[in-house]
């Protein structure tokens, strides 16, 4: 069997090269994929509580114009003061007696 110079010639990844380059990779995502689902959730919390402030500047909004606080955030979706209600993660927002926008408790 004759074998061909050009592959004697050609450089190649051996095994045990490619075997470090995975390690290292996985190692690396060991460190990364954590630190990703943290960096989520407190993503999922700062925009919640971003939605929490445009809410209530809305109600602010609301009693400036009407003259009193509006009786549910119901009220803001009818008046065309707001779209939507709720965080992004699905965590539903109510008013308290005050006027507060709040958490909605099952």
């Amino acid at each position: 069997m004759k074998i061909n110079k050009y592959f004697l010639n050609e450089r190649a990844f051996t095994l045990i090269e490619m075997m470090i380059v995975l390690m290292i990779i996985s190692a690396l995502l060991l460190i990364a994929i954590p630190n990703m689902a943290k960096n989520n959730t407190i993503a999922q919390e700062k925009g919640c509580e971003a939605t929490i402030d445009l809410l209530q500047a809305q109600v602010g909004a609301y009693q400036i114009g009407e003259g009193h606080l509006p009786a549910s955030l119901e009220v803001l979706k009818e008046e065309g003061y707001v779209e939507r209600f709720e965080c992004s993660d699905g965590t539903e927002l109510t008013l308290d007696e005050k006027g507060n926008v709040v958490e909605k408790n099952e």
